[in-house]
């Protein structure tokens, strides 16, 4: 009997394995403190944002394949409901916004989605995310306790449930949404509208419980959330975090691995070596779901950049595109982390947790589970100094500001400081913009002013966005004044003085432009004093004010207004001319627009001229090309340098807004970053002195094989000749190992009762990305070398070999690996000295 049982025993264990069934085919969640639940089953999961709209659906499988590939067990987006209903009871799910299919492309992965309605959702999009209609209902508040606003949510949200269910997508119904998420981020604003903000949340969570999901609501940052509705956190860190109830898991909706700049700040970069510290401090300290929100497929198309003036890091100098995790220089030390952490996770999710001090800023985390097994998380949060800990009788080495991560409480199979994998580099290679018809440019130039009938005349200024209602960026407005002589006199310029509540303007006296001003990110309102030149008798100004994204959060943030509130000239003889209540004219958007120049059926509109040479720093103009695709297969940025701000389509695709606005020089950059201590976006800022936003994404699917069209509309004026389109990549990897690096080079065959002396040395191992072989070894020392990727430098301790024993493992491979222990570095120069391993070659 004991023979046959202990045969049956494994079939018995695999009946079981089929019995709880993939991601794609769950069939209930429930929670405790420790966990969902998900068909039975505990789950520590980790997610990865993927915003469908970001992204095109031809880029969905591949951005869900890269994210599983990375270790993510779970996608998350928001629904954005400006995208999906464009006017009351119109709505709009198809191309980006195809909610479902991007749903479907989500569960055909194998994976979970966790679906954030909101649908208020901030996400650095434009309003928020709520539809700018919805403000011009009578009598509507947002975010409060105001009917109109919350019949309006209900109908939406109803809506999105509806239309899962009927795709049978709930966890509850076999599919594969696990939460839902009502509101966003509302306690901060909660408190601003007093007991109309209590009701109200109170409000959105039983509206979201009446929807009979049959998964859990979630609501982020809202300590008050009601029982039956999860707290969860947001922040770069969440391991200190606890629910609001003890039958709440501890769940963490937005770990920000990059963050948002504004036009004309500098790019602030978070290091890999700090994202995997607080994920592994979150899982350590108890956690169960953690979401990166790193906005894979992040492009803010069209005109939903959220703002004003942010930019949100989706351009190609940022570590975050259009692959999202895959393409931060160091992502597979994050891959490695979620391999390790899932290791751990019988034990995390069903043992006992203690945790007590290895020093005065050590501790360890340690969880023991009835079957024997032992999981460990030391951590050395001393944000300067590295520690050697002693636990259970065994000395470990922590550096500062790290996590060791022991799934058997003794070997260390990961450390967050320690990166084993490599970094890749990545370049965007210009590519000649090849017209398809040589010496073929198309102009358009915008009549300064009013440019048809204007739309209306009012003695003073009007709230911009009140009048264009977002449809446009633009707003006109003209007026003249007569003078009885020509200034300057005596050397001394009047002063064309403009107040604004933002977000810019351009200024034009008698035709020609004068002068630009824009307000921040920090504060949109602005004011600008330009020197001018008068005729005697008759002069007309001409001012474009422009909004640049609408306000997207805080409290009745829809009530931030924009455009002109003063206009005087100073300097003059008889003193200061107030033009602020003359009689304005005024003209919504531009020509151009106006007659859809970017569309692909004007091309042969009679308002084109065609012309050889095209002109070049002339504000207001329209140019028209066409394109050939660029080679390969990488991604693609269009690079705008040579150009000012505007707009630019591609085929009648909204590429979006252009601007290149130069950080400031002395924007607090750095030459190197320090992982160490907690992160703020002030702490590792590049590219100060360059513009902020260079390259525009746009998306391979959007091209022709022929015949393609791009279209630019220049604001300020700009040379389009060196408009390029750029391929992104990755030209360089490198790899730092030292041989006290945890050695654990495959986790997934690891078996934790093999011995200390069985375990193979320390390697590093490069890869170049598909179809490319390593052509050149740039850098190689085995010693003490030091430094960063492309900067690396040999230290006093080198061997004389490196660069032999790596060409000879690399070159001509997509791949190799080179062990610290390899032969051909022979005997030990330096036994004194912990050696380290420096790798530096091309891809091509």
């Amino acid at each position: 009997m004991a023979t046959a049982a202990g045969r049956l025993l494994p079939l018995l264990l695999v009946l079981h394995a089929l019995l709880v069934v993939t991601a794609a085919a769950v069939s209930g969640v429930a929670y405790d403190h420790r966990s969902l639940i998900i068909s039975g089953r505990r789950r520590l999961l980790i997610s990865t944002s993927i915003h469908y709209p970001r992204s095109v659906p031809a880029m969905w499988p591949k951005l869900v394949a890269e994210a599983k590939e990375g270790g993510a067990d779970c996608i998350e987006t928001y629904v954005f409901w400006n995208g999906h209903e464009t006017a009351p009871g119109k709505y709009y799910f198809e191309d980006r916004f195809d909610l479902v299919q991007f749903a479907r492309v989500v569960k055909d992965a194998g994976l979970f989605l966790i679906l954030r309605i909101g649908p208020f959702v901030a996400g650095e999009w434009n309003f928020g995310g709520l539809p700018v209609w919805l403000h011009y209902i009578p009598g509507t508040v947002f975010r409060t306790n105001n009917e109109p606003f919350k019949s309006h949510m209900k109908g939406f949200t109803t809506k999105i449930v509806d239309m899962m269910k009927k795709e049978r997508f709930f966890a509850s119904q076999g599919g594969h949404i696990i939460l839902a998420q009502i509101e966003n981020e509302y306690e901060g604003t909660e408190q601003a509208y007093g007991a109309g903000g209590k009701a109200y949340a109170r409000w959105a969570a039983s509206m979201a419980l009446s929807q009979n999901t049959g998964v859990p609501w979630i609501m982020c940052q809202q300590s008050d959330a009601p029982d039956h509705v999860i707290n969860t956190c947001n922040s770069f860190y969440c391991d200190q975090f606890e629910p609001n109830s003890p039958t709440k898991p501890k769940i963490w909706t937005e770990n920000w691995p990059g963050w948002f700049q504004n036009f004309g700040e500098a790019n602030p970069h978070r290091p890999a070596e700090d994202v995997a510290f607080s994920v592994a401090r979150f899982f350590g300290k108890g956690g169960t779901v953690q979401n990166y929100y790193v906005y894979h497929g992040g492009t803010n198309f069209g005109r939903t950049t959220g703002g004003p003036f942010i930019t949100t890091s989706y351009d190609y100098d940022a570590p975050i595109d259009e692959y999202g995790l895959r393409r931060l220089p160091k992502w597979g030390h994050l891959r490695e982390l979620h391999k390790s952490i899932k290791m751990c996770e019988h034990s995390l999710l069903y043992g006992n947790s203690t945790s007590f001090s290895l020093g005065p800023q050590q501790e360890a985390d340690v969880y023991t589970d009835h079957s024997g097994g032992c999981v460990a998380f030391l951590s050395n949060i001393d944000s300067e100094k590295d520690k050697v800990v002693t636990f259970r009788k065994r000395e470990y080495d922590l550096p500062a500001w790290s996590v060791s991560i022991l799934p058997d409480c003794d070997n260390v199979v990961y450390n967050t400081a320690k990166v084993r994998s490599q970094t890749s580099m990545v370049d965007m290679v210009p590519e000649t913009l090849q017209a398809s018809k040589p010496d073929q440019w198309s102009i358009f130039t915008e009549k300064i002013g009013i440019w048809d009938k204007n739309d209306f005349i009012r003695n003073g200024f009007v709230d911009h966005i009140n009048t264009t209602k977002d449809s446009t960026d633009y707003l006109w407005h003209t007026t003249s004044f007569k003078v009885d002589r020509s200034y300057p006199t005596s050397g001394k310029h009047p002063i064309l003085n403009i107040d604004s509540k933002g977000h810019g303007v351009h200024a034009f006296l008698n035709d020609m432009l004068i002068g630009s001003a824009f307000g921040n990110g920090s504060k949109s309102s602005f004011s600008v004093h330009m020197p001018i030149n008068l005729k005697t008798g008759k002069n007309e100004i001409a001012l474009l004010s422009m909004t640049v994204g609408l306000q997207n959060a805080g409290a009745r943030y829809e009530w931030v207004g924009a455009g002109l509130t003063t206009v005087n000239i100073s300097g003059m003889e008889n003193g200061t001319m107030d033009l602020s209540s003359n009689n304005w004219a005024y003209k919504i958007g531009l020509e151009g627009e106006h007659y859809s120049l970017f569309k692909p059926d004007q091309g042969n509109n009679r308002r084109w001229s065609q012309q050889s040479e095209p002109p070049k720093d002339q504000p207001l103009t329209w140019y028209k090309v066409n394109v050939d695709v660029p080679q390969g297969d990488d991604p693609i940025g269009l690079d705008m340098q040579s150009m000012g701000k505007g707009l630019a389509w591609l085929n009648g695709n909204a590429i979006g807004r252009y601007w290149l606005r130069t950080s400031s020089s002395d924007d607090r950059c750095t030459p190197s970053c320090n992982y160490r201590g907690q992160f703020s976006p002030d702490n590792c800022r590049t590219g100060c002195g360059k513009p902020t936003q260079r390259w525009y994404h746009v998306p391979r699917s959007w091209f022709h094989p022929s015949g393609n069209t791009l279209v630019v509309f220049e604001e300020q004026g700009g040379d389009p000749t060196k408009i390029t389109f750029s391929r992104r990549v990755a030209t360089s990897i490198c790899s730092f190992v030292s041989e006290n690096y945890p050695s654990i080079v495959d986790m997934e065959t690891w078996d934790k009762n093999m011995p200390d002396d069985g375990r193979v040395a320390s390697e590093a191992q490069l890869s170049c990305p598909k179809g490319k072989i390593i052509s050149s070894v740039n850098f190689a020392s085995f010693g003490d070398p030091s430094g960063t990727c492309r900067s690396y430098q040999q230290g006093s301790c080198h061997h004389p070999d490196s660069l032999s024993v790596v060409k000879k493992a690399c070159l001509n491979n997509n791949g190799c690996t080179v062990s610290l222990s390899d032969r051909g570095f022979g005997k030990d120069l330096c036994p004194e000295v912990i050696k380290t391993l420096a790798i530096e070659v091309d891809c091509s």
